[in-house]
């Protein structure tokens, strides 16, 4: 086989993949599976360091959202030491988390979906890209970059640096947050709210206008999970809710009791595990995270815009939304979330408070810290002695939680697209495409201008192999 897979040893795989579709006599898709190579040696060579190293090592485990591994780690040290960071070393962990999700949510509509939903997923591959859409709508392009520029400078300022910050320590935070930078901060996010408005706005009219591709890419049903505070969406802290594909509540448990929740099983033709729900069993338990699962498990969201954009999603459906482009709606609700309650954040006074850590003294124990990444439910747990040094380490992170239901979206998208044989590259951008609505890592991290590098492999009833590239096709 024509195949290029480079392994990164670090957490995972990010800008390769591959997918094989299994087609029988008559042409007709059998089976389609999403391969990713994934090494994820953060959990072993973890073990033998101190506990409170980690936060600054784990968020190296990826370029993109490492403020999610900074805080799901400072969470777990927070568990295992007994300690609550004051309040104001949690409001500004709060700040560098919005920061995030207005980047990166950002990045992920603007970048890699838009072109497909602005453009058409039929346009020539060559502009089917940010360049394109900077070529057909200059003002919006400017927006997204600025957008996305906005979030990382909150990060920045509260911070110290955009990129693999340090600021995030056992008891709260290493550096508290100047009048100079609070004013900075306001200023940013009075300029961000009416662009994520606007940003919604389009989105919400590209997908009314791809109605047809919204019923026949990714077509599935499944159960969702997502943290929510009281019923409403959190993106920080709160309770894990697992609801079915129904709606019904399936659970509702302390982050620290996800284990009770949550298993994983293994097959022999992918390096990503497949987590699903204990009490359903495999495969009735594969359950969805992100940003359409979290706004499916929650009933409310706290910030005045949001909130009503939330009760016209709910809407679409007499139950859970399911269609998987709706991630893209959903997405962007939670970006106008993000900029609100950063807006919260920063008006409060006490945000500036000298107060943003308490003392944390050596012990051992075990400790779960939880957050919701832009791409998911993300799971840190801890083991250490009592000298503190590291003996165990658990990750679940969103992407392997999506692993099972991108498969099914990826078959359920093969078998609508592919009849007899025939295949054209507007398949594979719309495979591409159900791939993309989960906003995986590895998608998010392939800057390749216009395409995934996606390699397709069709497996004949007969066993004869055809590779199919986007260059290779008609």
């Amino acid at each position: 086989m024509d195949n290029v897979i480079t392994i990164e040893t670090a957490t995972r795989i990010e800008g390769h993949a591959k997918i094989d579709i299994h087609l029988d006599e008559a042409g007709e898709v059998t089976d389609a599976r999403f391969l990713a190579l994934e090494f994820k040696g953060f959990e072993k060579f973890l073990e033998g360091r101190m506990v409170w190293e980690l936060p600054q090592i784990v968020q190296r485990t990826c370029g993109i959202c490492p403020v999610t591994h900074h805080l799901a780690s400072a969470k777990a040290c927070d568990a295992i030491f007994g300690v609550t960071p004051p309040r104001a070393g949690t409001m500004l962990r709060k700040l560098m988390h919005m920061g995030q999700m207005i980047h990166s949510h950002a990045l992920h509509f603007f970048y890699l979906a838009a072109p497909d939903l602005v453009l058409g997923p039929d346009v020539d591959p060559t502009l089917r890209n940010i360049l394109g859409i900077a070529a057909a709508d200059p003002d919006l392009a400017r927006k997204a970059i600025r957008l996305r520029a906005i979030g990382q400078e909150i990060i920045e300022i509260v911070a110290g640096r955009p990129i693999h910050p340090s600021v995030a320590v056992p008891g709260g935070m290493a550096k508290a947050l100047q009048h100079e930078e609070r004013y900075e901060i306001h200023r940013r996010l009075d300029e961000a709210l009416p662009m994520a408005m606007e940003a919604l706005a389009l989105g919400k009219k590209v997908l009314e206008q791809q109605a047809e591709l919204i019923q026949r890419i990714a077509d599935i049903q499944t159960m969702y999970m997502g943290l929510v505070n009281k019923g409403a969406l959190d993106l920080y802290d709160g309770t894990v809710r697992m609801i079915d594909a129904r709606g019904n509540e399936i659970a509702d448990f302390d982050p620290a009791r996800y284990l009770d929740h949550i298993a994983e099983r293994v097959e022999d033709w992918s390096y990503l595990k497949f987590p699903y729900n204990k009490a359903r069993g495999w495969p009735e338990g594969i359950y969805r995270v992100n940003s359409l699962a979290r706004l499916n498990v929650c009933s409310r969201i706290s910030t005045p815009l949001a909130d009503k954009e939330l009760k016209e999603f709910k809407s679409l459906a007499d139950g859970p939304v399911h269609h998987t482009l709706y991630y893209h709606y959903a997405r962007l609700i939670e970006m106008l979330y993000s900029v609100e309650h950063a807006l919260e954040l920063i008006k409060d006074p006490e945000i500036i408070s000298k107060k943003v850590r308490i003392k944390a003294e050596r012990k051992g124990g075990e400790g779960v810290g939880v957050i919701e990444a832009p791409r998911g439910t993300v799971f840190h747990h801890y083991w250490a002695d009592d000298f503190g040094r590291v003996e165990k380490v658990n990750l679940i992170v969103a992407t392997v939680q999506n692993n099972p239901a991108i498969n099914l979206s990826i078959k359920a998208t093969a078998k609508e697209f592919i009849q007899k044989g025939r295949i054209k590259e507007g398949l594979l951008n719309r495979v591409e495409m159900a791939i993309r609505a989960y906003d995986p890592c590895l998608t998010c991290a392939a800057h390749a201008v216009g395409q995934m590098p996606l390699l397709i492999h069709i497996i004949r009833s007969e066993g004869t192999v055809t590779t199919l590239k986007r260059n290779e096709l008609p």
